[in-house]
């Protein structure tokens, strides 16, 4: 999300590409910050540690078992759940409907992004 919104402000950010919606925004209402200030912030602060402990500082420091459960219900997105539809659409945009491996929404990204 960071490296995004500094590629947006280089203008090199493709155009359809979601800024601060679907995993931005369940990312910021987790750490409860606003989009709109942590873009601001990332344009001022270059180290993303910092940008990391600011969000703390303005929203909240999770659990470590928050986190956890947080990471498991991202990486699973999109499999067997709201996001399935979506996820069977981009593969179909993206010439993929054979890739059984390609199940969730993080999946569609690294394909699309040429990541294995």
């Amino acid at each position: 999300m960071l490296d995004k919104i500094r590629l947006h402000d280089q203008g090199r950010l493709p155009s359809d590409y979601n800024r601060g919606h679907g995993f931005d925004d369940r990312m910021c209402r987790f750490l409860r910050v606003e989009y709109d200030a942590l873009v601001r912030k990332v344009l001022k602060e270059k180290d993303d540690l910092k940008i990391l402990e600011w969000c703390f500082e303005a929203g909240r420091r999770p659990t470590e078992e928050e986190t956890f459960v947080f990471n498991a219900f991202l990486s699973k997105r999109g499999w067997n759940d709201d996001v399935s539809e979506w996820v069977k659409e981009q593969k179909e945009k993206l010439g993929l409907s054979h890739r059984n491996d390609l199940q969730t929404a993080f999946d569609i990204h690294d394909a699309d992004e040429g990541r294995k």
